[in-house]
């Protein structure tokens, strides 16, 4: 398959998880891969997974900091020249009642959630070619209220509103933004966090599918909306969450 082949995909938060997985599907379609990330090491560990040589460059990134996403806008310039597809995938929480919610705590999550995305989309916009495609990874606590993830749902919520004004505002480039939101995806954070087999079947049973997404769920998702296929996609939601938030399982 070579459905991306002379295509330059950024990824942030590219390391593990479901950027890791949309990495692993973009090199096998043939493209070009920048992975960025706060973890070093785990980057390492993505590139030797990944094995394709010079298709895959990986720029260790803190995306809550302007001056990083600048260095690596230049770092793809200088290596590729330019992007046809950004991946913001990166994303952080701090999980707890509002009322222990601390400064840094919340500077923290909506740097990376928002702030982050944001000025990634920004700083990488002049190097996207016409056609472009610019997905977000949202999530479906946008839409159903739990206790304990208010900044983070916060954050998501705000991606989710930032496509549909960044999708006119990048169409006069013809560029498409779009956002995937996933329901639950089994990933090192979800297991974190769901971290007991009694915790994760709860999780389960809500589903109307009846089973957890994995991280091959979005990026099946993730590559439909990067390439020509979604030609005349932008300004939209998918909610890959197997029925999470629209259906009751039986």
């Amino acid at each position: 398959m070579t459905e991306f082949a002379n295509k330059t995909v950024l990824i942030t938060g590219g390391g593990s998880g479901m950027g890791l997985a949309t990495a692993q599907q973009l090199v096998g379609a043939g493209a070009r891969v920048v992975l960025a990330g706060r973890n070093e090491d785990r980057l390492e560990k993505a590139v030797k997974e990944l094995d394709a040589g010079d298709r895959v460059l990986a720029v260790p990134t803190d995306v809550s900091s302007v001056d990083a996403l600048d260095a690596l806008a230049s770092r793809i310039e200088q290596s590729y020249g330019r992007l046809d597809g950004v991946f913001a995938n990166a994303g952080t929480a701090d999980f707890g009642l509002s009322e222990g919610v601390t400064e840094d705590a919340f500077d923290n999550v909506v740097g990376v959630n928002f702030k982050g995305v944001f000025f990634t989309i920004q700083k990488t916009v002049p190097l996207l070619s016409e056609g472009g495609s610019v997905v977000i990874n949202g999530s479906w606590l946008a839409h159903r209220g739990l206790a304990f993830t208010s900044v983070y749902a916060a954050s998501k919520a705000a991606v989710i509103n930032l496509v549909r004004t960044l999708a006119p505002d990048l169409a006069v480039k013809g560029i498409r933004v779009n956002t995937i939101s996933p329901g639950y995806i089994v990933t090192d954070m979800f297991e974190a966090i769901s971290n007991t087999p009694e915790a994760q079947e709860a999780c389960r049973a809500q589903v109307a599918l009846g089973r957890l997404g994995t991280a091959q769920d979005i990026a099946d998702t993730a590559l439909f909306l990067l390439s020509p296929r979604s030609a005349y996609i932008t300004g939209q939601e998918i909610r890959v969450d197997g029925g999470l938030t629209t259906s009751v399982p039986l």
